[in-house]
């Protein structure tokens, strides 16, 4: 049964509250039942950010994750140093490599190390690490499709930002591919 309980975490400005709406929106889209709980610092873009996701088969008693995460996607040292500790044992735990060269403490979760800055400066924009990392994540979990995730995507941004569409669906499949080598 479906059950899955993700933080997202990083710096303003990273994308972290964007992977967070977009599983979300993507959930709803297939008829899930989601939460989101966003939690920013004093500041929006540098400060820290991050939020609790979840997507279930069953009603969402409450969106509060309490060291109980399924997963952790952190893109900078902060991030895994405040919720390592928060992923249940056979977890998953998604590093940006990138930012982060201090390796997972735990050895009790599944551990995976994404390029993803660099990977999204190959792919022509420095600002897709985020979609490189929810990429690895649905290849992972599985949770929602790509494909949901691209409309929910496509909502969000609206006919201003449409030009955008391709290179995230890029970033997405590029963090997929990682994940299955």
């Amino acid at each position: 049964m479906l059950n899955e309980k993700i933080i997202c975490a990083g710096f303003g400005g990273q994308g972290v509250m964007l992977i967070g709406q977009l599983i979300s929106y993507a959930g709803m889209l297939e008829g899930k039942e989601v939460s989101w709980l966003p939690s920013y610092g004093p500041e929006m873009r540098g400060g820290t950010a991050n939020c609790s996701v979840m997507v279930s088969e069953r009603t969402i008693g409450s969106p509060v994750i309490t060291n109980d995460a399924t997963t952790a996607i952190v893109m900078n040292l902060p991030s895994l140093d405040k919720f390592e500790s928060d992923i249940t044992p056979k977890g998953n735990l998604i590093i940006n490599s990138s930012l982060i060269e201090k390796k997972a403490s735990r050895t009790d979760v599944a551990t995976y190390y994404i390029p993803a800055n660099e990977i999204a400066v190959e792919i022509g924009n420095s600002r897709v690490a985020n979609m490189v990392m929810l990429g690895a994540y649905l290849e992972l979990t599985k949770v929602v499709e790509i494909d949901s995730v691209m409309k929910a995507l496509k909502k969000i941004f609206g006919d201003s930002k449409a030009h955008l569409l391709d290179v995230n669906r890029v970033a997405l499949q590029k963090g997929a591919e990682l994940l299955k080598q």
